[in-house]
């Protein structure tokens, strides 16, 4: 095959927007300009390093996020081309036809969502599930998996997630204290389903996850807040609710990125925490939604970890680390109350999906869900970096926010409180979507914005941040 000819481009190595990201610009612009015509073959990223002069590793950083972005296609044996369709429709582009409803006015088209902190699902590994699939398929005993299986889950599957939470989180656990769930939803379900009374009382954080409120109410909970500062949860407010005479059953917690403000519980609280729990005897039920996605050097131990602690729920999920559409969680607490979660979800889902469950298992250990967590570790790094630098470019003076430690979105305040009010409205004729500080908040008022940028490119990140900007 001809290669083409070396593309120029002007890089700014004293600029704050890194080297990597003003290559990816480059091309994404000599795209739009026509200067690459689509189905055209780009340089090797080692001729195009040399051309430059540049380390080949920011070449491929560039390649990767252009790849993700959905501006360039790789073919096996092949080479690299520009894509046929543009990954993001330009604004002077006119909208596609739509229908019109007759009794109702049309749904906003969107071209930017802020969503409440999804992976990427364009770098999903997905010839890898695909090809784990096909193996699993192609088994001699591929019969004996078609059954009825422990509602549990898969037994080898489930030893998988008991030494990656032993290794890696710092656990001590083995099959019988695990249950495989469709996604972390089920799994906070489950254990409102299986613990709570009608009348009982469960501590929140405020602002906090909406949703696990939705299922502790269902099961007859009461709720109450727990403020949320810059250290997590405030040990005071436990405090005062316990002093109260109020029995507490349980208390939900997102200790490692609080959802939404994105902050991590402090030691010192932590400890304190599991002891009044101990003391009081009320169960913390851990949502560790992206334990996976953390930047910093050293690793935050779930509470769940300690040895200390005596009554525990800690959930967690597979569906970000693989794709969102593949609902995979697991709930993990002592093995008595297992056998009562199992009991309660043959009740509404005889077992969980074992195929699912077994060709997880096999790129778990073959080692690729290692291999694409590193590489999704550092894309979403450079992607949060990414949305701080235009939060300074466009906010610093506007909303008070700071750099998370991990997860898929930040949390910004914005100065004028009163201006949010109204933001989600006026966004929507921008055809930008955000979800309103409503979603967030149980019996304070604040008035937040949960930012993702993991399933945005730079320019819709640019684009958002921007228009927010203008509007605060």
């Amino acid at each position: 095959m001809i290669r083409p000819w070396n593309l120029e481009m002007q890089l700014d190595f004293q600029a704050e927007k890194s080297v990597y990201l003003q290559i990816a610009d480059a091309i994404i612009e000599a795209i739009r300009s026509g200067r690459l015509k689509k189905g055209e073959a780009l340089p090797g990223t080692r001729s195009l390093s040399e051309h430059i002069g540049v380390n080949r590793n920011t070449v491929v950083e560039a390649v990767n996020v252009l790849q993700n972005e959905g501006w360039i296609i790789t073919k096996e044996r092949a080479g690299t081309f520009v894509a046929e369709e543009p990954p993001v429709r330009q604004h002077n582009t006119p909208d596609l036809a739509v229908p019109v409803k007759t009794d109702a006015a049309p749904d906003p088209i969107y071209t930017i969502c802020f969503d409440d902190g999804y992976p990427d699902s364009r770098v999903a590994p997905v010839k890898e599930l695909a090809r784990a699939y096909r193996q699993i398929f192609n088994q001699k005993a591929r019969w004996q998996m078609m059954g009825y299986t422990n509602a549990l889950g898969d037994e080898a599957f489930r030893a998988a997630i008991a030494r990656m939470l032993n290794h890696n989180r710092g656990m001590k656990i083995d099959i019988p204290h695990i249950c495989i769930t469709r996604g972390s939803q089920m799994a906070l379900y489950l254990a409102a389903q299986s613990l709570i009374q009608k009348g009982d009382y469960v501590l929140v954080e405020d602002p906090g996850y909406h949703p696990a409120w939705e299922a502790f109410e269902h099961a007859g909970a009461r709720l109450l807040p727990v403020r949320v500062d810059e250290d997590g949860l405030i040990i005071s407010d436990i405090i005062r609710h316990l002093q109260s005479g109020i029995s507490i059953k349980a208390i939900y917690t997102t200790p490692h990125h609080q959802y939404p403000t994105t902050v991590t519980l402090s030691l010192s609280r932590r400890a304190e925490l599991i002891r009044l729990s101990n003391q009081y005897g009320f169960t913390i039920i851990e949502d560790d939604y992206d334990n996976e996605f953390h930047f910093g050097r050293r690793p935050i131990l779930p509470l769940s970890s300690y040895n200390e602690i005596q009554n525990y729920i800690y959930i967690g999920t597979m569906s970000k680390v693989v794709a969102p559409a593949l609902r995979i969680g697991y709930l993990v607490s002592e093995a008595s109350y297992i056998q009562k979660i199992g009991a309660l979800r043959k009740i509404i889902d005889v077992q969980g999906d074992n195929i699912m469950e077994q060709a997880v298992l096999q790129l778990i250990e073959d080692g690729t869900i290692k291999k694409h967590l590193k590489k999704m570790t550092l894309y979403y790094r450079n992607k949060r970096d990414t949305c701080i630098r235009l939060l300074d470019q466009y906010m610093k003076d506007k909303a008070d926010y700071h750099l998370p430690d991990g997860g898929l979105a930040c949390w910004v305040v914005p100065r004028q409180q009163q201006l949010v009010r109204d933001l989600e409205e006026k966004l929507k004729e921008k055809g930008i979507r955000i979800s309103g500080p409503e979603k967030y908040n149980l019996g304070q008022d604040t008035q937040g914005l949960r930012l993702s940028y993991g399933a945005l490119s730079e320019t819709q990140l640019e684009e958002g941040i921007r228009v927010i900007a203008d509007f605060l």
